[in-house]
């Protein structure tokens, strides 16, 4: 068995701290297969848990059957998150994680994480942004976020990472974040949800693609124009855009994110570069 955790949470645990939080009750945020993700308290500071009991021998299976490693448990995530850490991109503070059982089938798992209170998703963030005019501070404000997120993107992709689940709804502001108030001040955005992360030494096109092609996927309502689309490609690429509009990168991306939208709103979306 594997068990690391804070001292104060270990402390307030008790005897079999594994036990305690595998069983420990909460506010079930998310719960699929053998999985489960809720907000619980321990000594009284608000913490994320996600639980893994085990993916079965027939997800396995299907995973290595298409050619892809199977997510066995809470490893991925607290790998991802050491990494992430390391690239300077913010994220999750994990506070303990633990995993028993020899069976990959039916191994256990947990990752606690520290909650990141007073935050909004920028999903959440930028709900209205395509149904409502906006002034000079939002065009200031969605540049910025433009050019961080680009920023992300590029630094993960530089260094092997592929985060697979790479949309607005994963990025995390806090609300006092200085660029909020400021004029291209800073914003305060933490990544989150690293359970299906992929580390290597580099990046395969295929994996950014997708990266890229589910944050474009999950922004075309939010006011995205064609400006802000050539921003980031410009910021991603580092190169000219010139060479970038002609680059065969751009144009799967654009048809797998409007693949995914036509998937999940049962209509085309307007692609503001449809490169």
């Amino acid at each position: 068995m594997t068990l690391a955790l804070e001292p104060q949470i270990a402390q307030a645990l008790g005897a079999d701290p594994f036990a305690a939080l595998m069983q420990m009750p909460g506010e079930v945020y998310r719960a699929t297969g053998g999985r489960q993700t809720l907000r619980v308290e321990i000594a009284g500071r608000p913490y994320f848990l996600k639980r893994h009991h085990g993916v079965g021998w027939r997800e396995i299976w299907k995973n290595l059957l298409q050619l892809r490693l199977p997510v066995l448990g809470a490893a991925t995530e607290v790998r991802a998150i050491g990494r992430l850490e390391q690239l300077g991109v913010p994220t999750m503070h994990c506070a303990g994680w633990g995993e028993r059982g020899w069976n990959p089938a039916r191994r256990q798992s947990f990752a606690l994480t520290r909650a990141l209170d007073d935050t909004v998703s920028l999903e959440d963030f930028c709900v209205d942004w395509g149904c409502t005019p906006g002034d000079l501070a939002r065009l200031r404000l969605k540049r910025t976020l433009v050019r961080q997120l680009a920023g992300t993107a590029r630094t993960l992709h530089e260094h092997g990472v592929n985060h697979r689940d790479f949309y607005l709804c994963h990025f995390l502001l806090r609300r006092g974040s200085p660029g909020l108030a400021e004029p291209g001040g800073r914003l305060d955005l933490h990544l989150i949800d690293l359970h299906r992360v992929q580390l290597r030494r580099r990046t395969p096109e295929r994996w950014r693609v997708k990266d890229i092609a589910g944050l474009y996927f999950s922004a075309l309502d939010a006011g995205l124009t064609r400006a802000d689309c050539l921003r980031f490609m410009r910021l991603y690429s580092g190169e000219p855009l010139r060479a970038e509009l002609s680059r065969a990168f751009w144009r799967k991306v654009s048809t797998q994110a409007g693949f995914l939208y036509r998937k999940a709103h049962r209509r085309p979306p307007r692609l503001p570069v449809p490169v």
